[in-house]
C-alpha cells in the first residue's frame, strides 16, 4: 500500500505556497486583472490548502 502521509516540513512548504498564491489571487482580483491569472492562482491556492487539509501528517 502507498504511504499517503506528508512530512511536517513539506506540509508547511505547501501551506506557505498556498498562502502566497491566495494573496496573489486577491491582488489580481482587486486590480481586475486577467481571468486566466485568477484561475491559475486560485487553483494553486485551492489545491495546496486541500492537500494539507486532507492528507495526514507523518509523525
Amino acid at each position: 500500500m502507498i504511504d499517503m502521509t506528508l512530512p511536517p516540513v513539506i506540509a508547511m512548504i505547501i501551506f506557505v505556497i498556498g498562502c502566497l498564491a491566495g494573496a496573489r489571487y486577491r491582488h489580481v482580483w482587486k486590480a481586475e486583472g486577467p481571468t486566466w491569472q485568477l484561475w491559475l492562482y486560485g487553483g494553486i491556492a485551492g489545491a495546496a490548502i486541500l492537500t494539507v487539509a486532507f492528507i495526514p501528517l507523518a509523525s
